[in-house]
């Protein structure tokens, strides 16, 4: 069970669920977040997590890979298959087949343990901050691309008359795409400005996440028309 945390304006008592099964790792977590503010519950197993996840409506998740019951991939995938919560993925696994693995599958940021405190704190108010952080106005709110329909003040995607459903980090990379429509748009200020100062490098992140919105958005997402590539550079939005 959660306690109530002590008074903090970093945590602003949002709701994380941490999930290892790692004592130690889980008392650090629960004592540094709670300090700064957060409301946090733990789970050691994937199926805990899974309960947890359902009853308290976590608004971050911080999840192992390496549980004991359930590989994290499909705490994941149980997870996707119900709520849209940023997932920060902390493991040992620090191949990067594992990480792209990971966001590819719905994943918003990916920690690999041994780890700083301050970093994962960082990288959590990321997360915290993309879900929830209105983006700047425009004065044509709902861009008709042909294929599909963004509405950018109500943050709804819509193809074929029917709702897409995008993670938080999904719709920020769109968003900012659409936001500068007809504009290269490059990879670092994308990183930075979706996931935060210090992913400039994590150019993969980019390619798994582009990857993944012209699955839903493009007719062929092997040849696309609306969200394109600058090789080396960046991407573009055409209508």
């Amino acid at each position: 069970m959660s306690q109530t945390p002590s008074q903090s304006i970093t945590g602003d008592h949002v709701r994380v669920l941490v999930v290892d099964d790692e004592p130690q790792i889980l008392r650090a977590l629960r004592i540094n977040l709670r300090a700064r503010g957060f409301d946090v519950t733990t789970a050691s197993s994937g199926a805990g997590a899974l309960r947890a996840a359902a009853q308290t409506k976590p608004q971050v998740i911080i999840l192992d890979l390496g549980l004991p019951d359930l590989d994290g991939f499909e705490v994941l995938d149980g997870l996707r298959g119900w709520t849209d919560v940023p997932v920060i993925v902390l493991s040992a696994r620090t191949d990067a087949a594992d990480k792209v693995q990971a966001l590819d599958a719905g994943a918003d940021d990916y920690v690999t343990k041994p780890f700083g405190m301050e970093e994962l704190l960082a990288r959590l108010r990321a997360a915290v901050r993309r879900a929830g952080a209105p983006a700047p106005g425009l004065t044509e709110p709902i861009v008709d691309a042909g294929s599909f329909v963004v509405d950018l003040q109500a943050k709804l995607v819509r193809r074929d008359g029917a709702d897409v459903h995008l993670t938080p980090t999904e719709w920020g990379v769109l968003e900012m795409l659409v936001r500068n429509e007809g504009k290269l748009v490059g990879q670092r200020e994308i990183l930075r400005e979706v996931w935060g100062p210090g992913y400039e490098t994590q150019t993969h992140y980019l390619r798994v996440y582009l990857a993944g919105l012209r699955r839903k958005l493009e007719p062929d997402p092997t040849t696309p028309r609306h969200l394109l590539t600058e090789a080396g550079m960046g991407y573009r939005f055409v209508r």
